[in-house]
């Protein structure tokens, strides 16, 4: 379901432009909006249930506070992440979207990684990608799923030198790479990254905070050919965007 002629669109946490992020409702706009998928972020709870959240504690996103793995799902279902929605399971996200939308998870814990497996495997795991900063969480993930499609995320140049080693151990699909490489090493540097990536055979999956630098001086459109996915916090002004380049 990855192998696609055109670059795929993923909503950034869900429609997180305009959806609280990480909710169900975000990933379901997403998807009305036109994206091929969703990608979100999983922890683990107190009591061993796999839950989507980005931050380490819920105290940004919702109405109450404290650490996730220090709370039972019970608790966390009382707060409110915004427009009257609650902190979904895993599992619900898989409920509630249609069975071609793609979901890319990302492993924030690495005592998730065997949980969300488990679902993986009961859930279709060709529509899943898994990606991770922690590269102990791919692996601990890998120890229970070998095929599910694997993304490495790229957040400091000392990974990179890694990249080929772990392609081989971990039957990576792609490196997930921030547009924040382009200001931070310069844009000729990350185009050199990028081939050199695609020359080992590996997919390429564009990322940001900001959607801001994927348009700032033409940096997608200079970089098309060199990247597979685009993970976008504004899904509808990303495929209009695509759509002028020709690639959706």
């Amino acid at each position: 379901m990855w192998e696609r002629d055109r670059v795929i669109v993923l909503g950034h946490r869900g429609y997180m432009s305009a959806y609280p992020e990480n909710s169900l409702l975000a990933f379901r706009k997403a998807i009305e909006a036109g994206a091929d998928g969703i990608e979100l972020d999983v922890w683990l709870t107190k009591d061993g249930e796999a839950i989507v959240m980005h931050d380490e504690t819920i105290d940004r996103t919702s109405d109450m506070v404290g650490k996730q793995k220090e709370m039972t799902l019970e608790e966390l279902k009382r707060a409110d992440i915004g427009m009257g929605e609650r902190i979904p399971t895993l599992e619900e996200v898989f409920e509630v979207l249609p069975e071609n939308a793609l979901i890319n998870i990302e492993l924030k814990d690495t005592d998730a990684a065997g949980e969300v497996a488990r679902i993986v495997t009961r859930n279709d795991p060709e529509r899943v990608m898994v990606s991770s900063f922690i590269i102990d969480a791919l692996r601990e993930y890998r120890k229970h799923d070998r095929e599910t499609v694997m993304g490495l995320l790229i957040d400091r140049e000392e990974v990179v030198p890694l990249i080929p080693k772990l392609k081989k151990e971990l039957n990576l699909w792609s490196i997930n790479v921030p547009m924040e490489a382009i200001p931070l090493i310069g844009f000729e540097k990350t185009v050199q990254a990028l081939h050199w990536a695609r020359s080992l055979g590996l997919r390429v999956t564009l990322w940001t905070e900001s959607d801001v630098l994927f348009y700032k001086d033409d940096n997608l459109a200079r970089l098309k050919g060199l990247f597979d996915v685009v993970i976008a916090n504004d899904v509808k002004k990303m495929l209009e965007y695509l759509k002028t380049l020709g690639l959706r």
